[in-house]
């Protein structure tokens, strides 16, 4: 079957720059009737081939209806940045190359765009030039990497070959975190075989940050048994940052690995207002992070970054005799640092968007961020709202209203919908919680949404009566 790459890719192309173009103008949630889209994508497997032009037209169709406006200036659930223009257009080029990013022989230019990518990132963010890092999926597997490559450490020193010998039989772990800690730490304490009763949760402040007393306090309790320490840069709820440096300190003197997640917060040591929040971060052995929140690259990219290179690369790879340029551990690359030996050039992404905005754009990107949070917040506040956290970065926690009602009010916005927001329970409290992630959002986009919150919870309101 002959194709016209140029006609099939444009038109691909020209759909995905109009859904873009168009995204602000639509409700952010279109709330599509389910079997409709399952039966716009379903039916039988034709018998017969269908030409790539037509096979395109069909998926534009079917998808159409139930795409959320999540690259859109105005979705503020979860933590979700957009993509930056040219970071779209390096991830068109990434798949039409195809680069299979597992080694430098299959691609030495995602490796070059890779290590360009890495240095930029540990300039920005403040952690040592020598770290390695890994390009995967997000921060689970950013997350998932550092305890592995903390593991083998920690059980190292303790005269165990984890590598070699497994779990069975080993001195058992802890691993001390904070009670508001992310889930993603239980899953890849589970993953890694610790489970969960390994985690030693320790107490956090008022606004969420971990407990320095209790925390030396916990670390005291354990004895001299093998430690991992993880700490967070950006509570998913407040924004609140850990005293890292007090917290890597203590750990540190007790011969614990320190892993940082900061899947958005670590963003925060791009700018020079905000660096504050994370001062210490070099100190860890390890850290997490994604560059789809704040950095706003396309799904899926996460950092998996570790000060020793040589362990992470001993944690992580692997050798074949086919696998040509595979298992160095003295200059390692691509797949030597990350669980995937299939795996997508991500880097050309990170390296687009980087370029694209600079060091300084970088930190204007953050500090934007947080000014229009604190301008929701306040909106929101005149508007009768009660703000549960201080607004230090990008996460606006939220009540209006009954607050039994709160979940009924977040529906209520998401089907007007001029802006998009989730729920969580922090503290007990069932809250709206905004976070502010998008390259493109503005003052009016803060203030239309800030209005349609309070206008859900007044209807609400009237609708209970």
């Amino acid at each position: 079957m002959d194709v016209d790459l140029n006609r099939l890719f444009g038109r691909a192309a020209s759909e995905g720059a109009h859904h873009r173009d168009s995204v602000r103008d639509r409700p952010v949630h279109p709330f599509p009737d389910r079997s409709s889209l399952d039966a716009a994508f379903g039916g039988e497997l034709p018998a017969r081939s269908t030409s790539p032009d037509q096979v395109v037209e069909e998926l534009i169709a079917a998808a159409g209806p139930g795409l959320v406006g999540t690259v859109g200036p105005r979705f503020f659930g979860f933590v979700i940045g957009g993509a930056s223009p040219s970071a779209t257009a390096a991830d068109l080029l990434t798949a039409a190359w195809d680069q299979c990013a597992y080694n430098e022989v299959l691609s030495p230019a995602a490796a070059a765009a890779e290590r360009a990518a890495a240095a930029w990132t540990k300039e920005l963010l403040g952690i040592p030039e020598t770290a390695s890092v890994g390009f995967v999926t997000g921060a689970q597997a950013a997350n998932t990497v550092g305890l592995a490559v903390g593991r083998q450490r920690v059980l190292a020193d303790a005269g165990w070959d984890v590598a070699r010998d497994g779990l069975f039989g080993a001195p058992r772990m802890a691993i001390v975190a904070s009670e508001e800690r992310h889930a993603t730490i239980d899953r890849a304490a589970r993953l890694l075989g610790f489970g969960t009763s390994s985690l030693r949760p320790v107490a956090a402040t008022a606004q969420g940050a971990i407990d320095i007393a209790h925390l030396r306090a916990t670390l005291d309790s354990l004895g001299d048994g093998p430690v991992i320490v993880c700490l967070q840069a950006g509570n998913v709820n407040t924004g609140a940052c850990d005293d890292l440096r007090a917290a890597a300190t203590l750990a540190q003197e007790r011969g614990a690995w320190v892993h940082v997640d900061g899947a958005f917060g670590l963003w925060a040591g791009a700018s020079p207002r905000l660096a504050r929040l994370v001062d210490g971060v070099e100190l860890a052995d390890s850290w997490g992070t994604d560059a789809h929140k704040w950095l706003n690259v396309p799904y899926d990219c996460g950092l998996a970054i570790c000060a020793d290179a040589s362990l992470h690369a001993a944690t992580m790879s692997y050798a074949a005799a086919y696998l040509t340029g595979s298992g160095a551990t003295s200059d390692p690359v691509l797949g030597d640092l990350t669980p995937e030996s299939s795996r997508r050039a991500r880097g050309f992404t990170v390296w687009a968007a980087l370029r694209e905005l600079g060091r300084d754009g970088v930190a204007d990107l953050v500090d934007r961020c947080c000014a229009l949070a604190r301008r929701m917040a306040a909106r929101l506040e005149a508007g009768g709202a009660t703000i549960h956290n201080d607004v230090v970065l990008n996460q606006v926690l939220v009540s209006v209203g009954d607050p039994g009602r709160i979940d009924a009010t977040i529906e209520a916005i998401q089907r007007e919908g001029t802006c998009w927001v989730g729920g969580t329970t922090w503290h007990g409290r069932r809250l709206i919680r905004v976070s502010v992630s998008n390259a493109t959002t503005t003052e009016d986009d803060i203030d239309v949404s800030a209005d349609a919150i309070l206008k859900a919870a007044r209807a609400v309101a009237v609708g209970d009566g």
